[in-house]
Parts: structure tokens; sequence; C-alpha cells
């Protein structure tokens, strides 16, 4: 239960990032509002992974997810320009988080 909520909370940290963005500085209600209720319920399922995961681990997972999903969701909406290589490296980064879970 703990893999499959810091993972859902990692999810969430791409949500909020991105709400960020399109809140504007916060001058946009909705993207605000979908901000704060985004990383409210990231940091809550990260600090409840944290219950049962090495916080070291957790925490490289929850950011790793995060930072990937972000920048796979930017590519895909044409927000970053998409490349073979930056692909290959988002890559690389779930690899490693994948080999993170594997070796806990």
């Amino acid at each position: 239960m703990s893999w499959f909520l810091l993972v859902v909370s990692g999810l969430l940290e791409a949500v909020w990032a991105t709400a960020l963005d399109r809140s504007a500085g916060f001058t946009r209600l909705v993207p605000t509002l979908v901000f704060a209720v985004a990383t409210t319920a990231s940091l809550a399922g990260l600090a409840y992974a944290l219950k049962d995961l090495p916080v070291g681990t957790a925490y490289a997972v929850w950011v790793g997810i995060g930072a990937g999903t972000t920048v796979a969701w930017a590519m895909a909406t044409g927000a970053e320009p998409f490349s073979v290589v930056r692909l290959l490296l988002i890559l690389g980064l779930l690899g490693c988080v994948v080999g993170l879970k594997l070796t806990h």
C-alpha cells in the first residue's frame, strides 16, 4: 500500500507543478485551487508512505516520478520541445526509480 500511495503522490506532484505554472503567480483561481489540493494530497501521501519506507528511497522515487511525469506531460502538450535524447533521459530517470524499488 505504501508503494502505491507513493506512486500516486508522485503523479500528484506533476499535477501541482503543472497547476503552479498555469496559475500565473497565483492570479488565476482554478489552477491555484488545483495546486493547493494536489500539493496537500501529494505531501499527505508521501508522509503516509514514509511510515513504512526509508526516507531517502521514498523521496527519490517521489521526486523522480513527479519530475519525469511533469516533463513528459509538458512535451506531450507542446509546452516543452520533444527530442529523442530528452525521452531517453526521462526513461533513464524512471529506470532509476524502478531500480530503487527493486532494491528495497
